[in-house]
């Protein structure tokens, strides 16, 4: 093989390791993110939940405020009816009352209904401080996991870096340009194998001349299909 085809070869796979390595952290910072979301989620939670809380809150005040006007309405219809002089009037006054009674009720029975919601959203509060303080123990350990693991990628990451670093110097610039001028758009395909006379970039057939050429590996051969750089994979025995 052609000594740039075979640095080329190399410098791909150098190229496709070091790609791997975005996906690899990604994976491992999966666990991190999911307990962030989650915390996050619980924080969206406890905000509404507090808004609901004042809002049941505000609803007692003024249904407290109804019963102290309903009661004194009441006690006020009272004092009249002690100066009621007809029939008539009595029976007004007592309609009066009746209404305002039925209201006061009402009043009380909503204070109880708005009690036991309130205390529903206390307690589900309760629940998810205590979710969100277990999810934030539980982050602290993810973290220093994570940050473990990358580290030691990212040591993994920069040894591989420096092998790239000293290839690059040795190869030839313009067979250099040429190479980072196909990865640009193939990617981590720029340089791909001949199987069964096919490229393995765009697995179309190559033409026998082509074939021929890529076998003798004495030059640099593109896919006449794709462009893609070609060589032919060593057989394994």
């Amino acid at each position: 093989m052609n000594k740039y085809l075979e640095q080329l070869v190399l410098l791909s796979k150098i190229d496709q390791e070091i790609d791997s390595f975005e996906p690899k952290i990604e994976s491992i910072s999966k666990n991190l993110k999911d307990a962030e979301n989650k915390i996050s989620k619980l924080n969206i939670q406890l905000n509404d939940l507090d808004s609901d809380i004042k809002d049941i809150e505000n609803q007692k005040i003024q249904n407290n405020a109804h019963i102290a006007e309903f009661s004194a309405k009441i006690k006020e219809l009272s004092k009249k009816s002690g100066a009621v002089k007809t029939e008539k009037e009595a029976n007004a006054l007592k309609i009066e009352e009746d209404i305002a009674k039925e209201q006061l009720d009402a009043a009380n029975d909503e204070i109880i209904r708005l009690d036991k919601i309130l205390e529903n959203k206390e307690n589900f509060k309760k629940e998810l401080l205590e979710e969100k303080t277990k999810e934030e123990k539980n982050i602290d350990e993810i973290k220093k996991n994570v940050n473990s693991q990358i580290e030691i990628l990212e040591k993994e990451r920069m040894d591989i870096y420096n092998k790239k670093t000293k290839l690059v110097a040795d190869i030839n610039q313009k067979v250099l340009s040429f190479y980072e001028k196909v990865r640009k758009w193939a990617k981590n395909t720029a340089v791909v194998a001949v199987k069964k006379q096919a490229c393995y970039g765009c697995f179309m057939k190559i033409y026998d001349k082509t074939y021929l050429a890529v076998i003798k590996g004495e030059e640099i051969v593109t896919c006449p299909h794709c462009g893609r750089i070609l060589y032919k994979e060593q057989d394994k025995s």
